[in-house]
């Protein structure tokens, strides 16, 4: 089986590195792909684009979005066959809607508050988050030696694509998946109960830890994975 990994906001396909070869000892091909965050004119048009690019040559994947990219598989599916899509600790887009204005009307946010706030502004809505903010929010269960790995990775996110009304017109007609993360502290895991529930017409798989479970967790969430599909 193929599995596409599409990472979420700040991050790029490095952060699946302790995923992949988890998924490939299960007999799995593996595609991670980088989304074009920096750019400003770039939105969830633009990130299925390069999803759909880099993978041109796998012919029925698994179609895995983190985070911010759930906003972007949807447009994937829509684009192109898919096996499945899995919403791992994700957002989901509403027709008509920006991400943005979904968080103003949904408790979507997490209920943990971090107690430092690292963000700057880098112009054109471009925006940068610090280390500690970003251990916080992403990676509060993660040891030292990784999540110091992660954050010196972590890229600029341009919010367009939280800002922008979404260009999905209508959910895709493909099985879907929806993991939530039970110590999730940067998207609110009761909201992804109920949104899978109420949306998707599923009942979420649980994994314990925090919102990086491909990091902190690579073989369980590997597990699960593979159970989707097996």
């Amino acid at each position: 089986m193929e599995f596409a990994l599409v990472h979420g906001s700040y991050h790029g396909a490095w952060c699946w590195d302790l995923l992949r070869p988890e998924l490939e000892a299960l007999g799995h091909r593996v595609v991670a792909v980088d989304l074009p965050i920096t750019d400003p004119s770039a939105g969830a048009t633009e990130y299925a684009a390069a999803t759909i690019d880099a993978i041109a040559d796998l012919r029925d994947p698994v179609v895995v979005g983190h985070s911010m990219a759930g906003l972007v598989v949807p447009l994937v599916a829509q684009a192109r066959p898919v096996r499945r899509l899995v919403f791992l600790a994700a957002m989901l887009p509403r027709p008509g809607m920006s991400a943005n204005e979904q968080r103003a009307g949904e408790p979507m946010d997490g209920r943990v508050p971090p107690s430092s706030a690292e963000w700057t502004d880098l112009g054109d809505d471009v925006w940068a988050v610090g280390p500690n903010t970003a251990t916080e929010l992403f990676f509060h269960d993660a040891t030292p030696p990784i999540a110091a790995w992660a954050v010196e990775r972590l890229r600029a996110q341009s919010y367009r694509v939280m800002n922008e009304a979404t260009p999905l017109a209508r959910w895709p007609d493909v099985p879907v998946a929806s993991i939530v993360c039970r110590d999730d502290r940067a998207l609110n895991p009761e909201w992804v109960r109920a949104a899978a529930r109420d949306r998707l017409g599923i009942e979420a798989l649980e994994i314990d830890g925090a919102h990086s479970p491909f990091m902190t967790r690579p073989a369980e969430l590997a597990a699960m994975l593979h159970g989707l599909i097996s």
